[in-house]
């Protein structure tokens, strides 16, 4: 039988991929440290509703617990507990006092906001989720405690978390000061990524390590941005690794460059890049580097680029800029409540509404009997309804399979283990089975489930397995309708939100460097180059780069996604990837261009003809696809001096 006739469609084969890598023990460990002794913390002082609620908020805090830095960990983990203490006063005060068709306009209202706001990016989306959670459980979980106690048992439980993974060190990770253990495998992982790449130059595989690089570069930052008392980095081993960062971005230029060009280079140009790997891993100086050839304008910039790291990797060099921006209040607005925002925002609050005025009828109705909750369903939409977690029918097969997987292994347990011991440990086993778990949605669900279920029978509910298969099942039929409703608007638009985003970094990136390139007098270039730009020309460049690049790893994750989809959403999105290919090239095609400016000051007439033609490109796709944005596009004079004249349309 043909390949063509066994591939399966994308919405299935989605469902059935999980990730892959070695066991996260240190996140196993705290979650078996977590949820459990809270748990036990809250029977032992008589507050067995509020153990509960520490417990959730710990499991919570588990779901977000994912490999980074320390001072990353603090906001991943921090402000979506802190969110859903908000959501749990909000949703406490709200269930006691508000009727039921009021209640369900309120939480459909809140439902609007925090899904707008979860575009604004991961830990918004985090937020977004744990304050939705959090208000059905307040409104559909009736507890004695008030609404303030609740909200504080629930930061209890997530702050234990969070304090287990600041406090305890990564094992294998004690080199030198094990606080910064993340930041230094993430800088690691970025060398490791340049020499990835230098090795693939003139391979099939030099676009996939290209990918990779963007992808560890994207760590790094996040893995050393982070809050801090102070402003910059208080302490010599942190400055030393925001240098060894800094150190590392020429290179990752040279490195991008050379696989532009596709000609192979000698295997020694990545030998230097993999020694530095070494030297941050294991804390250690460098030694010495072997230099590549410099017969091209990307090898000398490598060379340069290796010079200057010998010159200051192993040194304190008190270097502050991660070359990031922090956004604008005005941006991150328009990135909530524009045409992406506005539509996830939809559609999470008809799901959230929807669930929560079904699972309130239902409630009242007694349709299983006197059960005192009805927080599951909306619950379970909330979910459901988010794109982080993959493609929309992939969510449904996988939430359906893992909750009823999860409601009869619960059952099996139910049956045999005592109570209440045996419960409480059965919830200190899930939460150090739920980092692993999160590889894959059904097999995170399967063991939420179990979690969730023990923990509500811990708190005097009874047995309601099947109760929860049912409302599942429902929360899923929600979803499923929610999510293919036509909106007012154009569909596709969180797809066309993140393409507009990254043109608008990839012009500003061209830009700058066209800009260099029509003031010969301007200083611009790199280490130990024939033109010779300040540092601060050098720092706006490559931040532009990175912002650029950033934009195109998440333009590709949301049309990957929206790709998977049923036909009747994936065909919102059709064209899109191609304008993506369209826009690394013009990224790509820029950063030779800065790199080739930095060696000789100008343009070669090839440069030049490549970048207008995927100018062209650019135009050409874009009229049938999106919406217009102003770009700066070279002309092709006789110089080969790149002029400002045109726009282009980016398909977004």
């Amino acid at each position: 039988m043909s390949r063509s006739v066994l591939s399966l469609p994308p919405w299935i084969t989605h469902a059935l991929r999980a990730q892959r890598g070695p066991v996260p023990w240190a996140a196993v460990g705290r979650g078996a440290l977590a949820a459990g002794p809270v748990l036990v913390a809250g029977m032992a002082v008589g507050r067995t509703a509020l153990g509960v609620l520490a417990a959730i908020g710990a499991m919570l805090a588990g779901i977000n617990d994912r490999p980074g830095s320390r001072r990353a960990s603090v906001k991943r983990l921090g402000v979506p507990a802190l969110a859903g203490a908000v959501g749990l006063v909000v949703g406490t005060a709200a269930g006691e006092r508000v009727p039921p068709l009021a209640l369900t306009l309120l939480l459909t209202g809140l439902g609007l906001l925090a899904g707008c706001a979860s575009a604004v990016g991961p830990v918004a989306s985090a937020a977004g989720t744990q304050v939705l959670v959090a208000a059905a459980l307040g409104a559909g979980m009736p507890l004695p405690e008030p609404g303030w106690a609740r909200a504080l048992a629930f930061l209890a439980g997530a702050a234990w978390l969070l304090a287990l993974r600041l406090a305890l060190p990564t094992p294998g990770a004690l080199a030198g000061d094990f606080r910064f253990d993340g930041e230094r495998a993430a800088v690691a992982d970025v060398y490791d990524a340049i020499a990835g790449l230098l090795d693939a130059v003139g391979t099939a595989d030099a676009r996939t390590r290209r990918f990779a690089l963007t992808a560890a570069l994207d760590h790094a930052q996040d893995a050393l941005t982070g809050p801090r008392l102070r402003r910059w980095a208080s302490s010599a081993a942190e400055r030393r690794l925001h240098t060894q960062y800094a150190a590392a971005l020429p290179l990752a230029e040279a490195a991008t460059a050379l696989a532009w060009a596709g000609d192979p280079v000698p295997a020694r140009a990545a030998e230097g890049p993999r020694r530095l790997a070494a030297a941050v891993r294991a804390h250690t100086p460098t030694g010495p580097l072997p230099a590549p050839s410099r017969d091209a304008p990307g090898l000398r910039a490598l060379d340069d680029a290796l010079l200057h790291a010998a010159h200051t990797f192993d040194r304190d060099g008190g270097h502050r800029d991660l070359h990031t921006r922090r956004r604008t209040v005005r941006g991150l607005l328009h990135t909530a409540f524009g045409p992406g925002g506005r539509e996830y925002g939809l559609r999470v609050a008809l799901s959230f509404g929807a669930g929560a005025g079904i699972a309130q009828a239902l409630h009242h109705s007694h349709w299983y009997g006197q059960h005192a909750h009805w927080y599951w369903m909306p619950a379970t939409a909330v979910f459901l309804v988010k794109p982080d977690l993959g493609p929309l029918v992939s969510r449904v097969l996988c939430r359906a399979a893992g909750t009823v997987l999860g409601a009869l292994l619960f059952a099996a347990f139910a049956a045999v283990l005592p109570r209440p011991g045996g419960l409480v440990a059965l919830v200190a086993v899930c939460g150090a089975l739920v980092p692993v778990a999160t590889r894959h949605f059904a097999a995170q669900t399967a063991v939420v489930t179990v979690l969730v279920l023990a923990l509500v029978m811990v708190g005097g509910e009874p047995q309601a397995s099947v109760s929860r298969i049912a409302e599942t099942l429902l929360a899923c039929l929600i979803v499923l309708i929610a999510g293919h409703l036509p909106l007012p608007g154009r569909r596709g638009g969180q797809v066309r939100a993140r393409l507009a985003a990254a043109g608008d970094a990839a012009g500003a990136y061209l830009r700058h460097v066209l800009d260099g390139a029509g003031n010969p007098g301007k200083p611009g270039g790199s280490y130990g180059s024939g033109r010779h730009d300040g540092p601060d020309d050098r720092a706006t460049r490559w931040t532009l780069r990175r912002e650029a690049y950033r934009a195109l790893a998440e333009a590709r994750t949301a049309i990957a996604l929206a790709a998977a989809e049923l036909p009747a959403l994936a065909r919102h999105s059709a064209g899109t990837d191609e304008v993506a290919v369209l826009l690394e090239r013009l990224v790509d095609t820029t950063t030779a261009c800065a790199v080739h400016l930095d060696d000789t000051g100008r343009l070669t007439p090839h440069l030049t003809e490549r970048l207008a033609d995927v100018l062209d490109e650019l135009a050409a796709r874009g009229e049938g696809v999106g919406d217009e944005v102003p770009r700066s596009h070279p002309a092709r004079p006789s110089d080969g001096t790149p002029s400002h004249s045109t726009r282009i349309h980016t398909g977004a």
